[in-house]
């Protein structure tokens, strides 16, 4: 076919061709529109194993046409053909594809011109694509798959999309996602679009990038190049971003790196600003390298601001925000005061400067005011700034929102931002080696963070970006659309993040695995575990997360074994790797703990577990060695390169240090020693306080004790059980251990006696003989709801009896939220503070006891922060129709200067808040716990009502029983 000129097409174009091309039907991207299928309306992307062609106009912008090659390439790497890419002409009279942007192509303007595609649904929108098939787009062509953009990003996203629809994931680099090969592309019929997003710039920032992401950019870029960049700009516009903060630790200088680097991000759209500490579109390290005087504007003014102008100079007019204010020198707080008449004359002198050096009035070049750490008490104490300046707030660097607008400040015409962390260097302990954050816990503050009124910036702190790989794509997609993702909707974002490359089939079970292991990170960061985190003592608890590791690696190794050799490198990645080294080093730890408690005890076993510790330690090194050596062939040598083990402080050791064991000198002959779970304590031994009776046993908890016996010597220990009444259920009688076995004790009650009870054990065995006790309780009243279970109610949040909600305020379940099962919340999270009434949103939970007295009750609350910056954020708390107590959730807490307060340091230590409530004078039987709506915001987990049981654990003990 004879190549057609551009003014050539314009002029050939008809009015009966404009009109029948017309049949613009909106659709929505939230399915997927390209099928292996035809239809009869559907467009053929590919056919056969073959692509259609692509045209893009050379007038366009560079950006768009290089994205263009992206495209091509991703079809290519789809069905195995690659498809033409044609610059403003074609010599194909098939189907193809057209892409551009409006105003900028001529390609998309001749097809606005002529009525093909509605200007309306592209002029003055930000971002915005729309993708649909037009009938005869010039002469000689029947159909296109247009792909046109409002602006260059739009463009770049409308492509991007489309990558995606076909297979592409967004991690397709950055996690060897898998592609999945199609001969069949089709896009079915209507206008996919995703729409305008609702949060303006929405970004990252690769930040504590040293060893681990430095290290693999020096091998495999040379450093952090244009080469290392454009990966990074095509992760950040496949997942729909546009803005990023650069590396930036010593010494990296996003500009001076690689003078390339500013160019190519202009080039892709990516919006480039500078951290909170470093303003002017300078990096710290120029200042450094500079060595011209002190960080200090009282003392080096004229230095600073030569310093400044050439930053705002050397931007030019490349897409920028510029970050105003100062911090001191090392990312430290200016002054051990709040100075804010220099800060507000800082500012002042700073705009003079972008306006001198743009020509332009200064609110025109976009800017932002950064309230880190103790630049938010600026704002605290009343420091408010030209009301062009976007206002960026902060998390307390562990996930948790510090403070949000006030509805007065809301008509603030510079927005507001959030800065938000997924890594961080500091304390109470650094945390930097794997992904401890869940999506849900991002959901909700994030949601708690738009519906108050930040719609203008999210930043997303994510370290080395790998392995960050799920909450980066989860903050990004959230912050496209943050009206589109609902509580209920967070299982499903597991699932489907995975399922093109995985299959439907797999996914399901992939996405579970992903929200467990999590969710299991989440609860304390590995570089915070220690010996005595999990009691080994109560509730099981140590024990448990070994078992839930051991599940979920045993999950993770039979999907790995199904798994095609081409799948296998990205389920490693993002899935079996951080399940086999977080329950390899749970085991580490949980072993130097029983090693310790062994040891006070006696137990031969002592020693074994003093081995497993060193195992482990040496695992954890090999495990991270495979990761960096044989996977893809080395291509992440480096990645995992943090250390983690060892810390004695808020920053990381030089090098991993496996936790303190001991060894015993034991006995040569069998000794005899034995631990009672649940049991009461009653005499002294040589390895302390032990016991002779169990807890009483009842028919409703139909509880399920362990005697655990041990041995204390070389030899083997042979032992035996006797059981002195038949209602006695014992998993063994008899044996022979070198260390340690756990025989389970139950009851038939089919044959208990009725009433209170005592029966017992005889357990004998080197000599030496015990008598155990065995209580019953067997004269239990009715009960409903939750049951006590030796003197503690258990209760998970999200498991309420009832709910009740106003007209417009709800209860809403945060699926997977925290530690031990969800999280209930209200909505919308901007609601007004209540006062309590017979309309106040309450929820309820029945339980049952079997004593009476006092009760405490111990509310686990999700770490939350007075982001009001009023008294704190309150509920209210009742048993039955006793007057609801108000508890502020806040009480007593205060930040001097964002040092690092116990009460915080705990909170996000153990990421739970606990507030206790006392409840006199509660009789036996059945009661309704009542928890009452004061402040939007509060998110529950738990609920713990001791009647004097309660034993110390992490987790709290597990639920109890339910009885309907």
């Amino acid at each position: 076919m004879k190549l057609l000129p551009l003014r050539k097409i314009k002029y050939c174009l008809t009015l009966s061709l404009v009109l029948s091309a017309i049949t613009q039907l909106t659709a929505s991207d939230k399915t997927d529109y390209v099928t292996k299928e035809p239809t009869k309306k559907s467009f053929p992307l590919a056919s056969k194993g073959v692509p259609v062609n692509l045209l893009v106009s050379s007038a366009d912008f560079s950006g768009v046409q290089k994205v263009a090659g992206h495209l091509q390439n991703d079809l290519y790497k789809v069905t195995g053909t690659r498809p033409n890419l044609f610059k403003d002409t074609i010599s194909d009279s098939g189907p193809i594809v057209i892409i551009g942007t409006l105003g900028k192509s001529p390609l998309i303007n001749i097809l606005v011109e002529s009525g093909k595609i509605k200007a309306s649904l592209l002029e003055g929108k930000w971002e915005k694509f729309i993708t649909l098939s037009v009938k005869n787009p010039m002469p000689g062509v029947k159909r296109a798959l247009v792909i046109a953009g409002s602006d260059k990003r739009g463009t770049i996203y409308g492509m991007y999309n489309l990558s995606e629809q076909i297979g592409i994931h967004p991690w397709y680099y950055w996690a060897d996602m898998p592609i999945v090969k199609q001969t069949e592309l089709h896009v079915t019929s209507g206008i996919h679009t995703l729409g305008e997003p609702k949060v303006k710039y929405r970004g990252i920032f690769i930040n504590d990038e040293a060893p681990a992401l430095r290290n693999w950019a020096k091998e495999k870029f040379g450093d952090f190049n244009h080469q290392f960049y454009e990966t990074v700009f095509e992760l950040i516009l496949r997942n729909k971003g546009n803005y990023l903060w650069p590396a930036m630790w010593q010494p990296s200088s996003f500009v001076t790196d690689d003078p390339e680097n500013a160019q190519l991000a202009d080039e892709y759209g990516i919006v480039i600003s500078t951290t909170h500490h470093e303003p002017m579109m300078r990096a710290h390290a120029e200042w450094d390298s500079n060595k011209d005087g002190a960080w200090n504007y009282e003392t080096n003014k004229e230095k600073l601001q030569e310093f400044w102008r050439a930053g705002i100079e050397r931007m030019g007019n490349h897409e920028s925000i510029v970050t105003l204010g100062m911090r001191g020198d090392g990312d430290e707080a200016m002054s051990e005061e709040t100075v804010v008449d220099l800060m507000k004359n800082i500012i002042v002198d700073q705009r003079k400067i972008i306006a001198d050096v743009t020509g332009k009035p200064t609110e025109e070049t976009p800017q932002v005011w950064a309230l880190y750490k103790e630049v938010q008490d600026y704002y605290d104490k009343g420091m408010r700034v030209d009301d062009d300046i976007m206002i960026l707030f902060c998390d307390d660097n562990w996930g948790n929102v510090r403070i949000l607008p006030k509805k007065e400040d809301l008509s603030h015409k510079g927005g507001f931002g959030m800065y938000y962390h997924f890594d961080f260097v500091g304390g109470p302990v650094s945390y930097r080696w794997l992904n401890v954050t869940q999506i849900e816990k991002v959901w909700e503050q994030m949601n708690l963070s738009y519906e108050r009124g930040v719609k203008d910036l999210w930043l997303v702190n994510v370290g080395d970006i790998k392995p960050m790989e799920l909450p980066t794509s989860f903050f990004l997609d959230f912050a496209w659309d943050p009206e589109a993702i609902k509580a209920e909707d967070l299982p499903n974002y597991y699932e489907n993040w995975v399922k093109k490359q995985f299959g439907d089939e797999l996914a399901t079970e992939i996405g579970e695995i992903l929200s467990l292991s999590t969710k299991y990170a989440a609860r304390r960061t590995p570089e915070m575990l220690k010996p005595d985190t999990y009691s080994l003592q109560n509730y099981r608890e140590a024990d448990k997360i070994l078992e839930e590791y051991t599940q979920l690696l045993a999950r993770s190794k039979n999907i790995y074994e199904k798994l095609p050799e081409t799948h296998k490198s990205a389920f490693y990645q993002l899935v079996l790797f951080p399940v086999e080294i977080s329950s390899n080093l749970n085991e580490m730890y949980i072993a130097a703990g029983k090693n310790k408690l062994y040891g006070d005890q006696g137990r031969a076993s002592a020693n074994y577990y003093a081995d497993v510790v060193k195992e482990k330690f040496f695992k954890d090194a090999e495990l991270v060695r495979q990761y960096h050596e044989e996977m893809e062939n080395g291509k992440w040598n480096h990645m995992m390169s943090q250390t983690h083990i060892g810390y004695r402080s808020w920053n990381n050791p030089p090098y991993n240090k496996m936790p303190e064991v001991s060894y015993l000198q034991i006995e040569p002959s069998a000794q005899l020693g034995y631990v009672l779970e649940n049991g009461v304590t009653s005499r002294w031994n040589r390895s302390g306080l032990f016991s002779r009776s169990f807890s009483p046993f009842d028919p409703i908890n139909d509880q399920n004790y362990y005697l655990e016996i041990f041995n204390r010597g070389k030899e083997k220990l042979s032992y035996t059980l006797t059981a002195k009444n038949d209602w006695i259920k014992l998993s063994s009688k008899s044996g022979s251990i070198q260390y340690d076995e756990k025989v389970r004790v139950s009851i038939d009650w089919s044959k208990a006696p009725k009433g209170q009870e005592t029966g017992e054990i005889v357990l004998s065995g080197a000599g030496n003989e015990f008598t155990i006790t065995v209580p019953l309780k067997n004269n239990l009243p009715e009960v409903s709801g939750f049951v006590e279970n030796n003197g503690v109610v258990s209760i998970e949040a999200a498991h309420f009896s009832n709910t009740f909600n106003s007209k417009n305020i709800s209860w809403t379940v945060v699926p997977n939220m925290g530690r031990t099962n969800s999280a209930i919340t209200m909505e919308p999270a901007d609601a007004e503070r209540q006062i309590l009434g017979k309309n106040t949103p309450r929820i309820e939970y029945e339980f049952t006891l079997f004593n009476e007295g006092e009760l405490k009750i111990d509310t686990y609350l999700s770490p939350t922060l007075n982001y009001q910056k009023n008294e704190g954020l309150k509920y209210a708390i009742a048993i039955d129709d006793e007057a609801p107590q108000i508890i502020n959730i806040h009480e007593g807490e205060t930040v001097p200067d964002w040092e690092y307060p116990d009460w915080w340091n705990n909170s996000v230590t153990d990421h739970i808040k606990k507030k206790q409530s006392v409840h006199p004078n509660i009789k036996s039987g059945t009661h309704t716990l009542k928890i009452w709506m004061v402040d939007a915001g509060v998110v529950f987990q738990k609920f713990v009502i001791d009647t004097g049981g309660l034993k110390e654990s992490y987790l709290g003990p597990s639920e109890s029983i339910y009885v309907k």
